[in-house]
């Protein structure tokens, strides 16, 4: 029985690309679980997965230099989101980060999310998901999502005119539809800094 969910479940890695991720508990039923458990632990001791952290596992890239690569956290948050049937946001430094406002490289990364609160440990690094309102994880630009969160970080009273600049020139690069519906979901004070880009 054990050799037939290996099987399976070597079939169902090796036809995926290199870089996807797999959870273990999408092999699970009651009756195969420590089945599940031990074949993934010898492909994990062949090489052919690494576990990235409990019960996920993906099927490493390979560079000619360092050898297996881990998917990096984004990979990581969008694919526990997918699996949540989820959605999330990407708020704090790591949205500072991601727009080059930021060269601060957080260990502990933190998503909105309109799914469950949790914590996942990547290594050294964290990912958090926060429980958040609909209306809080409803953009749908990834520009205007980063602009957003990352002036929600910084903050109304804190915010220079550098960093203004910088986010209304990177807004020029959101597409127009998705500009306009994410406008109408911030706070009024973000909405005048997002309102030239608009018009561009």
């Amino acid at each position: 029985m054990n050799f037939t969910i290996e099987y399976q479940i070597v079939d169902k890695v090796k036809k995926a690309k290199r870089g996807s991720l797999f959870f273990g508990d999408s092999f699970l039923s009651k009756e195969n679980s420590e089945g599940v458990r031990k074949a993934l632990q010898r492909l994990v001791k062949k090489g052919e997965l690494i576990r990235v952290a409990t019960g996920i596992y993906a099927r490493p890239e390979i560079d000619p230099v360092i050898g297996a690569v881990t998917p990096g956290i984004e990979a990581i948050a969008t694919a526990i989101a997918k699996r949540d049937k989820a959605r999330i946001v990407p708020t704090g430094v790591y949205a500072l980060n991601r727009l080059g406002l930021s060269t601060q490289v957080p260990l502990n990364v933190v998503y909105l999310t309109d799914g469950t609160s949790r914590k996942v440990k990547i290594g050294k690094r964290t990912i958090t998901f926060k429980h958040a309102s609909p209306k809080n994880v409803s953009t749908i630009g990834e520009i205007s999502t980063l602009a957003i969160q990352a002036l929600r970080t910084i903050g109304k009273e804190n915010v220079t005119v550098d960093e203004i600049e910088k986010i209304q020139q990177l807004l020029k690069n959101e597409k127009p539809t998705h500009l306009q519906y994410d406008y109408r979901l911030a706070p009024e004070w973000i909405r005048k800094i997002m309102q030239p880009s608009l018009n561009q």
